[in-house]
């Protein structure tokens, strides 16, 4: 395993398993799979609707608390709610969580942001993150608080290296980590002529071509799978590395746009729509 060392010195794997859509018992094994086949860090969120299972599947994998990081996501709707981090670290079951990010730039954020750092201080967060802001908003958080945010999550890949965004938080120490690494649930990626001839090359998937290209870049990266064949096989890329000419090669297929469009009617409802507790 590779890892990130954040601005606050904590060491955080590059690559985790990521939950999204997923839940019941196919999480709860998921869960305990990838921490027994290499995975380190389990990414969630209040709005994904299985904290619980995640917790779940925590203590199925028979791993102890310091073997592994436990990263969530809070709701937008949950922004001005005082007990909503407690509230959280009792559906996950855990003493802390090592990472705690706000979910979307919307709502009270800045009062959020703040309910972080409280909870930063007490020790139950050992890390504050943030996840798809735009630039202008990082810098009001700069402004307005007191801890710079350790770790940025965004939609990031070959297709779209958010150089922006990467820019800006390379200059403020913010750590990069990747969402949808392999191109938001589309395949025209994995099918690129690039990728195919370097999995042919290294004897790999396009798929680990790509997540390989994330850790190489400096991004942490959160893929997720129901099958578990793949979530072992997302693993299995710490033993190669691209060449200086492949990464060039890569780099021609940047084609500067996010699959995931933001749009004020996608900000309204992240705005309102409530995690399943909530209701």
């Amino acid at each position: 395993m590779e890892y990130l060392t954040l601005n606050n010195n904590m060491k955080l794997p590059k690559l985790g398993f990521g939950t999204i859509a997923q839940s019941g018992d196919q999480i709860i094994d998921n869960v305990s799979f990838a921490l027994n086949h290499s995975y380190q860090l389990i990414d969630t969120a209040n709005r994904y609707g299985n904290e619980v299972e995640v917790g779940l599947g925590l203590k199925k994998s028979g791993k102890k608390r310091e073997d592994y990081f436990i990263e969530t996501k809070l709701g937008p709707t949950l922004y001005e709610d005082d007990h909503a981090i407690d509230e959280t670290l009792k559906r996950i079951g855990v003493d802390y969580i090592d990472v705690m990010l706000l979910h979307h730039p919307v709502n009270n954020y800045i009062y959020a942001y703040k309910m972080l750092e409280k909870a930063y201080k007490e020790g139950k967060i050992k890390a504050i993150g943030i996840s798809n802001f735009p630039v202008e908003k990082i810098q009001e958080i700069l402004d307005q608080c007191e801890i710079v945010p350790a770790l940025m999550q965004v939609e990031c890949h070959p297709y779209y290296p958010a150089e922006a965004v990467k820019e800006f938080c390379d200059q403020h120490n913010i750590a990069l980590q990747s969402w949808y690494p392999l191109g938001h649930g589309n395949t025209d990626m994995l099918n690129d002529e690039v990728f195919v001839d370097l999995a042919d090359k290294y004897q790999k998937t396009p798929a680990q071509i790509i997540l390989r290209w994330h850790i190489q870049m400096g991004f942490g990266l959160v893929p997720g799978s129901r099958s578990q064949e793949h979530i072992k096989d997302n693993a299995d890329i710490f033993d190669f590395t691209l060449t200086d000419e492949d990464m060039a090669h890569i780099a021609k297929v940047n084609k500067h746009e996010p699959f995931y469009k933001v749009t004020p009617e996608s900000l309204q409802m992240l705005a309102t729509t409530k995690c399943h507790f909530e209701e």
